[in-house]
């Protein structure tokens, strides 16, 4: 089980060899059950400016950062970029209707995970496009003693958000590590194409609305149905390194 993919990726890469010693974490979709609030925030704040936005757009245009996704819709619908204040207004917009939008829960057996690998000592990094004040507040309350300043990258320190390879390269960079000795655990099309761009292993969870098909042919290694499943199938894959 497993194995098949892992040797794949190996001559793929042309790595030496495949053995992990960090797994790379995207946050909402993964850690959090927040994209249903995240899509609806989008979805709303760009009907208050009478731009059309769907649910489904939304989830495709996970990752990016909120700069980046209004940028593309503008493009999309009047052939240019948002301007500064468009972009301020309309990401404060979303922000805004975050907060209303209830108290995110952690994702099923997302800190069962992070237990099991944190006893398996493996670096554990935080790798999100995310600026949500409050969900990185959160980290914390939800999975204590896991993440810090020195194990996240979030929109506030990359350039470039995904798809581009910075936030990967940039927590490979921190982490000290090599390619082959990283996991990605990501829910997003565009963040498994920024992890695949960054040359690490990924596995992807369909924990959205999109079809498997569309994880797949963003370059994941493996999918899964649930955060569950790969906690539950994890030393399996662990097996195979």
């Amino acid at each position: 089980m497993f194995s098949t993919e892992i040797q794949h990726f190996i001559v793929n890469k042309k790595y030496p060899n495949f053995s992990p010693k960090a797994v790379f974490f995207d946050m909402d979709g993964v850690l959090f059950d927040s994209m249903k609030y995240h899509s609806w925030a989008w979805v709303k704040a760009f009907e208050l400016k009478g731009i059309p936005f769907t649910e489904y757009e939304c989830y495709l245009n996970e990752g990016r950062t909120g700069a980046s996704t209004i940028d593309g819709v503008y493009m999309q619908q009047f052939n240019r970029v948002a301007t500064e204040e468009e972009k301020k207004s309309l990401y404060h917009s979303k922000s805004n209707l975050f907060e209303q939008s209830g108290k995110t829960e952690e994702m099923p057996f997302a800190l069962e995970l992070l237990l099991k690998l944190k006893s398996q000592h493996f670096q554990i990094f935080l790798v999100t496009g995310s600026g949500q004040p409050t969900l990185l507040d959160s980290l914390n309350v939800s999975f204590p003693n896991i993440f810090n300043k020195n194990n996240m990258v979030t929109a506030f320190d990359v350039t470039e958000g995904k798809p581009h390879p910075e936030p990967y390269l940039k927590a490979l960079k921190k982490s000290g590590l090599q390619p082959w000795e990283v996991v990605v655990v990501e829910n997003a099309p565009l963040g498994v194409e920024s992890a695949k761009a960054a040359g690490l292993f990924v596995l992807a969870v369909n924990t959205g609305v999109l079809e498997d098909k569309i994880l797949i042919d963003s370059g994941a290694d493996i999918v899964f149905d649930t955060i569950k499943e790969l906690f539950e199938k994890w030393d399996y894959f662990r097996a195979n390194f």
